[in-house]
């Protein structure tokens, strides 16, 4: 099987819009074709799916989880229609979200979501730390930029591997229901509690 390069597998996204793992496995199969990448992904009805990302999610199903009566989950997970919403491996999906997020506490949904402030304070962090490590002044930017990317994995739902396959993340999850369902999926919001805990 040839070997696919981080980049490779970047630039195909940014074409595609569509999951690492997907995009990995695209090119995988296609021996790094983009082409050839891109119809593994049309055949797979990956890509017909995402071109749905417009349209209207006026369905979906409440994913809950309790852990020992001391943290509650509930997860929105909204599609297009209520034959999918009623689909029990839609709502087993929205279930094992709502189980991931009682285990690893993810503050945002994605990283649109994470505040201005938040990300500047964050930024500054690393910078002092990397400051401090001795890193050359005038790459410390694109340093930071990297660093980054693990920060919001801790803290983005969407970006968190997969507490029970770290090799996929939670958006790769959605994009594979995407492409089962053929129609558009998207966690819409989450919210976590823990009991005794102020807000």
């Amino acid at each position: 099987m040839a070997k696919i390069t981080l980049d490779e597998i970047k630039e195909l996204r940014s074409k595609t819009g569509i999951g690492i793992a997907d995009c990995k496995e695209a090119l995988e199969q296609s021996k790094g074709d983009f082409e050839k990448a891109v119809e593994f992904l049309r055949k797979k009805g990956i890509l017909k799916a995402k071109k749905r990302a417009s349209r209207e999610t006026a369905n979906g199903f409440i994913g809950s989880y309790v852990h020992n009566g001391q943290i509650g989950v509930l997860v929105e997970l909204v599609c297009e229609t209520d034959f999918v919403s009623r689909n029990e491996k839609f709502q087993s999906l929205a279930k094992e979200i709502s189980l991931h997020v009682a285990a690893e506490c993810p503050l945002y949904l994605s990283r649109e979501d994470v505040p201005n402030d938040v990300l500047q304070k964050e930024k500054e962090i690393i910078a002092e730390r990397l400051k401090k490590e001795g890193k050359p002044e005038h790459i410390l930017a694109k340093i930071v930029e990297g660093q980054m990317s693990k920060f919001y994995e801790e803290v983005c739902l969407l970006e968190q591997p997969y507490v029970r396959d770290n090799k996929k993340r939670i958006r790769d999850l959605v994009d594979e229901a995407v492409a089962s369902f053929g129609e558009k999926v998207e966690i819409s919001k989450f919210v976590r509690i823990v009991l005794g805990e102020e807000d």
